[in-house]
């Protein structure tokens, strides 16, 4: 045989070696091309395969697949029935109009109605209606308003500006809110933080008014109208000065000293010892001391005035003047929408709430064990066992819950028109908390939850009745009903090494605390479910899980 030719035994390249052949219609850089025609690059399609047509591309995303069969499909969610349509009237007050949208899935909201006219012939400005809703938002949150309301209070705003698909979110220092313009553009998302707090009444009343004529299609508010009048709610003094405040402080301390059995002259000492405590918090205010060294310095004047009469040997319940300085410090507004935020299901706005009331309460603790520490120390006799000493005195206890109910709305800047409605409704809830407790002989913890429950139920009727917030008509009307016995007489155990009857007494005052609280709520969304306008839509509650 003869030999093979040289080149037939150069080594093979490393191609030949690979396992990885090329595809077809790839040409080697080794070997030389046939024609320039062939010649192509490494990201050719391969032979057989069948590109997808510009018509197959342009298809929906939502289109069945080629495999889906009618015949083999599951059956359909929607009920035989048909879907239930909602329908919101405009008969309803704007809140349960707006938190019946609000409650619903994103998808069943029905269509915006756009009630407000535009200056711009394109639209409205989104970013003036976004920045417009979260300052009316900050005034309701600031006001002490409910995070439910606050949201439902933003999402009226919105809406009545055309804006659509719109959330808001409220939390205790911050107010968000996003809106998407349709489901395929980018949304638009702001913000705004609550830093302080003012408790006027008569403001929160103002934002309520503007906020219902945005929501009314009869009358017209333009953007730069909504920006002038909440302009002038923002200028808008306080409706009493500082004096009035400072009397009313010491009206409402001396009424309390009378509703747990004290006379004239605990009236007067009470309202002295209030008065004080309301100048001296005035005073670390103007120095720019936080809320709780204010609580704890005004917690001690009264229980000093109390400590002093002991010293004297004065024919006085001490333990009364002590106790009506404390009813004009408890934070019962703070408690009242710190349960109705969890009870609503905004619990992280209910716990920082529920927070606030705990370091407001530590510090008037602080302020009257410092008192009564010093009162033990120099050999005052205060004795717990006062409290047994029941005063059967109706007709003065009556007046006495009016003037305190009236002194309350005068601390909380309340409309000069709700302040005869609010005394009233103390009034009623001091009779019915004494019919069951004194004459009934009820636990007082149940006598004083159904008591709640009638403030809150005649708050949210005369509130629908002015188209405003139940807040003026409840807040100031619970206030005879605060446990300021049961959490002196704790301090009281507590300060004389009796800690177990402190500690007793004290769980007695959380416990008429909460029983108010769920009280005002439970008689708010009492009048909500029974008493309903022609036409009204269910108001849905969220969905409980149940153990899992």
């Amino acid at each position: 045989m003869s030999e093979p030719e040289p080149e037939d035994r150069k080594p093979q390249s490393d191609e030949a070696h690979s396992a990885f052949t090329q595809p077809t219609g790839v040409v080697s850089s080794h070997a030389a091309p046939e024609e320039d025609s062939q010649t192509t690059s490494e990201f050719a399609l391969p032979r057989g395969f069948a590109a997808r047509t510009a018509a197959e591309q342009e298809g929906s995303a939502f289109r069945p697949p080629p495999s889906y069969s009618v015949r083999d499909a599951p059956p359909a969610f929607t009920p035989p029935g048909g879907m239930p349509v909602i329908r919101v009237t405009k008969e309803e007050p704007w809140q349960d109009r707006m938190r019946t949208i609000l409650r619903m899935p994103v998808a069943e909201r029905p269509v915006v109605e756009v009630l407000q006219k535009h200056d711009e012939g394109t639209g409205p400005a989104v970013p003036r209606v976004l920045d417009l809703t979260l300052r009316i938002g900050e005034l309701l949150l600031a006001g002490g308003e409910g995070a439910e309301d606050v949201e439902a209070a933003m999402f009226a705003v919105c809406r009545s500006y055309g804006l659509d698909r719109v959330e808001p979110n409220v939390t205790f220092t911050l107010l968000s809110i996003s809106y998407q313009p349709s489901l395929v553009d980018d949304p638009v998302t702001s913000s705004r933080t609550v830093r302080r707090r003012a408790t006027d009444y008569t403001r929160l009343a103002a934002v309520f008014h503007l906020v219902r004529d945005l929501s009314d299609g009869d009358i017209e508010v333009s953007l730069e109208e909504a920006y002038r009048r909440l302009a002038e709610i923002r200028r808008n003094r306080h409706p009493y000065p500082g004096w009035v405040l400072t009397a009313a402080s010491g009206l409402l301390a001396g009424s309390a000293s009378v509703l747990v059995g004290g006379d004239v002259l605990v009236f007067v000492a009470a309202f002295l010892g209030a008065m004080l405590g309301d100048r001296l918090a005035w005073l670390c205010a103007g120095r720019g001391l936080p809320e709780f060294y204010q609580f704890t310095v005004a917690a001690m004047p009264p229980a000093a005035v109390g400590i002093a009469l002991t010293l004297l040997d004065a024919d006085v319940r001490a333990s009364a003047v002590i106790t009506g300085g404390l009813f004009a410090l408890l934070p019962g507004r703070a408690l009242v929408a710190g349960v109705q935020d969890g009870l609503t299901g905004y619990y992280i706005t209910a716990s920082a709430r529920l927070l606030e009331v705990l370091y407001f309460f530590v510090a008037i603790v602080i302020g009257v064990l410092t008192a009564l520490y010093f009162g033990v120390w120099v050999g005052a006799d205060l004795n717990p066992d006062a409290q047994l000493r029941a005063v059967d005195r109706p007709v003065w206890q009556i007046l006495a819950s009016m003037s305190l109910a009236l002194a309350f709305a005068v601390l909380l800047q309340q409309e000069r028109s709700t302040v005869l409605v609010v005394t009233l409704n103390g009034g009623i809830a001091w009779v019915v908390f004494g019919a069951m407790h004194v004459a009934g002989k009820i636990s007082m913890v149940a006598a004083t939850a159904v008591a709640a429950g009638l403030v809150g139920l005649f708050g949210q009727l005369f509130s629908r009745y002015r188209f405003a917030s139940a807040l003026p008509f409840v807040t100031a009307a619970i206030g005879p009903l605060l446990p300021g016995s049961a959490t002196y007489f704790g301090l009281l155990g507590v300060a004389q090494n009796d800690v177990n009857e402190g500690l007793l007494s004290l769980s007695k005052a959380a416990a008429l605390s909460m029983a108010i609280a769920i009280g005002v709520n439970l008689g708010s969304e009492i009048s909500r479910l029974f008493i309903r306008t022609p036409g009204a839509a269910s108001r849905r509650a969220a969905k409980r899980t149940r153990g899992f």
